[in-house]
């Protein structure tokens, strides 16, 4: 097959050919053009949701073939790359089906009891029990590993870490030498100092974000994906079934109302931003591009929001993009991408590891 097109960020010409599933840069004589005939268009790589959970359900573990359903619902919309931030369901066989998106699994959550949705995450009576459950979930990821960093301590009321520092420290350094990236779930200031000393690769949401902690990540390289349509969407609903626990309820509510100003200040001071949706539970799959959306209402371009999910997501997760020889896993758009969710929800033409999909 052979595609025509334009490319980002630099707008410059893209003509590839595939074969045998991959992308080659030379041209092949009697290759059929399956898009920009006439010339124009837009061609991309497939797009990157770097943040959701597929095998995830409202009670954690779900049939497989559900998962597959959550697969398809991302590749619709031209999600190709997913890196799935905590699932109790093995998704691996999935590997093997040449129409489903990559997976870049982090294991399952992990968490002390009680202090997480329950069903989700592996739980340990003893924070002394972290770092040998960080090497496990090593193992049983694809290169990351995903921990709990805050969630609402019932006996103080609030939100609370989970963890102390030095317990931190060891499983980090535990899953880095596991060859495993860490990233955490953080609603609240209070985990995020004694997470990014540790030397935690990413935080996920940050609602909590201080001027302090923003120089923290930047000190250490820190990166950050936001899931802005989670906590756009959720966070009102959340502090209303609170009723029980008013400190934790008004400091959701609090989160929620700083959040846009607390993310765009992250944005202005340069840490590294991706896209992430977070769905699985409370939000629906294939909403990567209303993410994109969120990312431009903080502060972000638009060429640089649908980077976010798409060629610097790549490159973050260490994927590659249109290059010769890669998996030919790629969008096209008639119009031009960036102009907002009614276009980038809808491309013309997906090409998944060789095969062809008009959604």
């Amino acid at each position: 097959m052979h595609v025509r097109g334009r490319g980002l960020p630099d707008e410059a010409p893209v003509e590839l050919w595939i074969v045998d599933g991959r992308i080659s840069i030379e041209r092949v004589a009697g290759a059929e053009t399956v898009f920009g005939a006439a010339g124009g268009g837009w061609i991309l790589p497939g797009l990157v949701d770097a943040h959701c959970h597929v095998g995830l359900g409202h009670d954690g573990e779900i049939p497989l073939d559900e998962a597959i359903e959550q697969a398809e619902a991302e590749r619709e919309v031209g999600a190709l790359l997913l890196r799935d931030c905590g699932s109790p369901t093995d998704t691996r066989s999935l590997d093997d089906r040449d129409d489903l998106p990559r997976i870049i699994r982090a294991g399952r959550h992990i968490a002390r009891p009680k202090r997480y949705q329950a069903g989700f995450s592996k739980e340990l009576e003893d924070e002394s029990q972290l770092p040998d459950a960080v090497a496990v979930e090593a193992q049983r990821g694809d290169g990351w590993v995903k921990l709990v960093g805050d969630w609402i301590d019932r006996g103080v009321g609030d939100l609370a870490p989970l963890w102390s520092d030095d317990v931190l420290k060891a499983a980090i350094d535990t899953a880095h030498a596991h060859g495993a990236r860490v990233t955490a779930h953080v609603f609240s200031d209070a985990a995020m100092p004694g997470l990014i000393k540790a030397g935690i690769d990413c935080i996920e949401h940050g609602t909590g974000l201080t001027d302090e902690t923003i120089e923290l990540m930047l000190e250490h390289g820190t990166v950050l994906v936001p899931t802005l349509i989670n906590i756009f969407d959720n966070f009102p609903g959340i502090a209303d079934a609170a009723k029980r626990y008013p400190t934790y309820a008004a400091h959701m509510r609090d989160l929620y109302a700083r959040c846009p100003e607390r993310i765009a200040a992250a944005v202005d001071a340069g840490v590294p931003i991706y896209a992430g949706s977070d769905a699985g539970t409370m939000i629906a799959h294939g909403r990567i591009v209303d993410e994109v959306a969120a990312l431009t209402k903080v502060g972000m371009s638009p060429t640089k929001a649908l980077g976010a999910a798409c060629w610097d997501a790549r490159r973050w997760l260490g994927r590659p993009g249109l290059d010769h020889g890669a998996s030919a896993d790629l969008v096209c758009y008639a119009q031009d991408p960036r102009n907002g969710p009614g276009v980038l929800a809808q491309p013309d033409l997906v090409i998944l590891r060789g095969n062809v999909f008009r959604p």
